[in-house]
């Protein structure tokens, strides 16, 4: 199993020495991949009084493509992980673009998560579809691919359109593994069908979600090992709790230090340490 660290954005200084101390020491400690949450735009809820989201235009947020690009020359082998980059709402040839060139300043650590997201108001202020969003996802899944696989490419897509043209540079493997957030069954779907790994959230009926997605794989002729898993997991999470994970399928686990009335940028660091102390015998 491998075992990563979430970048605490919302709840440490955006100092770039902080920024970069936090990195640095995750991969000191041995964690093998620093995983970053994505949102471009806050809602106000002032204006809002029956606002639902978990975040507002309170929350802070590193955009993950310019984080990443900063981390890339201070890291040398923690893998870089957006979970989830919110990807409908977004240019695709740009997020093409944008993660070949983080591929390439990381030398081949990047993997992308990617989702749907939730907020109609980022979808709004970015001139984005909020409806069609789903089924736009699949689309730009196969144009991320194929921009990232040649030099130059022609695509005639329901909502692209590229007439021979192509990124330079390209990936470092040209691939880049994508993995998807959510879990309705549409997302299980897809998952099964198109994804290199899921970010599933840990809940009660987990292990009969992996078996539908594994389930689903099958049907789709594809080897379900062959898709990775990982979960959010709290910074207490004890030994007997991984390995449960683990033994429903969970390929990968993220220690999230946010939410837990942490009081500055040293006690995440040395939340994370603590944990990595109790579950690096896994």
């Amino acid at each position: 199993m491998k075992i990563g660290v979430v970048f605490p954005q919302t709840e440490i200084d955006s100092d770039p020495q902080v920024v970069a101390k936090f990195a640095t020491t995750a991969e000191s400690l041995g964690y093998d991949h620093l995983l970053a949450y994505d949102h471009v735009l806050g809602a106000n809820t002032q204006s809002r009084p029956d606002w639902q989201g978990p975040y507002t235009s309170q929350s802070m947020f590193q955009e993950p493509f310019v984080l990443f690009s900063y981390l890339a020359g201070l890291t040398t082998t923690i893998e870089l992980v957006t979970a989830v980059i919110i990807l409908p709402q977004r240019q695709t040839a740009l997020v093409a673009k944008q993660a070949a060139c983080v591929d390439v300043l990381s030398k081949g650590r990047l993997r992308l998560g990617v989702g749907t997201g939730w907020n109609d108001v980022e979808y709004e202020a970015l001139g984005a579809d909020f409806h069609n969003r789903g089924r736009r996802s699949e689309e730009q899944i196969d144009l991320l691919r194929k921009l990232w696989g040649d030099e130059a490419i022609t695509f005639d897509g329901e909502w692209h359109k590229v007439t021979d043209a192509g990124l330079n540079p390209l990936p470092v493997k040209k691939a880049i593994p994508i993995w998807l957030g959510g879990m309705a069954p549409a997302v299980i779907d897809r998952v099964a069908r198109l994804a290199d790994g899921w970010f599933p959230f840990v809940n009660k009926n987990l292990e009969s979600q992996i078996g539908q997605m594994h389930d689903a794989a099958k049907k789709a002729g594809r080897d379900p090992a062959s898709i990775g898993i990982e979960c959010i997991i709290p910074a207490d999470t004890s030994l007997e709790q991984l390995k449960a994970l683990q033994d429903m399928g969970v390929t990968h686990v993220a220690v999230v230090t946010m939410n837990q009335n942490l009081a500055d940028s040293q006690a995440h660091l040395d939340a994370i340490s603590q944990a990595r102390d109790v579950l690096s015998a896994i």
